[in-house]
């Protein structure tokens, strides 16, 4: 069955470093966790901390939701470590997904993203504070996790009152929220122009085909380059 997720969006109040500045808008919370939820596959608590990050560096950059490449994503999460579901969480609230290739992934392990507005060049960062990540890693559904225990699978009565707390929790109690500081742009353009492979007749857009020793062009694979 497919799921189509449909976002209804509000007007409100932009914030930038604690000033008004511009009606934009931006969906609420409860919508956004929704979305998240249907997107993300469990309920979990890194999620909604994802997406309570990426809503409060919208508001204090003034911007809205990215329907293209608006907005740009620079993530500090990392593979293979505990609440990488922080990241899912960033995206349903930005907009910024892989697809549109306004995300990029630093694998630096941290709990912390800058989100960068592509019109002007301004960015801010946001993480967690760290006392209130070692306390989240010492909570009752984080001993389930180390144990084995799939998210989906832990109990309700313990994943519940965390997600709960997350959603109303006053943000200025777990996130730092950088200043406002300019980053440069680098506007790229989309390729449109594709060719079949000369190897193996896959079409391959023309920024990744590659000329062999023996003049055939190329896709990656076929060229034999690791990365």
């Amino acid at each position: 069955m497919l799921v189509v997720c449909v976002l209804v969006v509000s007007p409100v109040r932009a914030v930038e470093q604690g000033k008004p500045n511009a009606d934009v808008r931006i969906g609420s919370l409860q919508e956004y966790f929704e979305t998240g939820l249907k997107f993300h596959g469990h309920k979990c608590p890194a999620m909604p901390l994802g997406i309570r990050a990426g809503m409060a560096a919208m508001r204090t950059l003034g911007v809205e939701r990215s329907k293209d490449k608006e907005l740009f994503v620079i993530s500090e999460t990392g593979k293979g470590h505990a609440a990488g579901c922080f990241l899912d969480g960033i995206m349903t609230a930005t907009g910024c997904t892989y697809g549109k290739s306004n995300i990029d992934k630093r694998h630096w392990s941290k709990m912390a993203f800058t989100l960068v507005d592509q019109q002007t060049g301004k960015a801010v960062r946001v993480a967690l504070k760290s006392d209130f990540f070692e306390n989240a890693l010492k909570s009752p559904f984080v001993q389930e996790r180390k144990a084995g225990v799939p998210p989906q699978d832990i109990k309700p009565e313990i994943t519940d009152p965390m997600v709960n707390r997350i959603l109303s929790l006053d943000e200025s109690a777990f996130l730092e929220i950088g200043d406002v500081h300019s980053v440069p742009v680098e506007k790229g353009k989309s390729v449109f122009t594709a060719k079949r492979c000369e190897r193996c007749g896959e079409l391959t857009f023309a920024n990744k085909l590659r000329v062999a020793d023996d003049g055939a062009v190329v896709c990656i694979p076929c060229s034999g380059y690791k990365e």
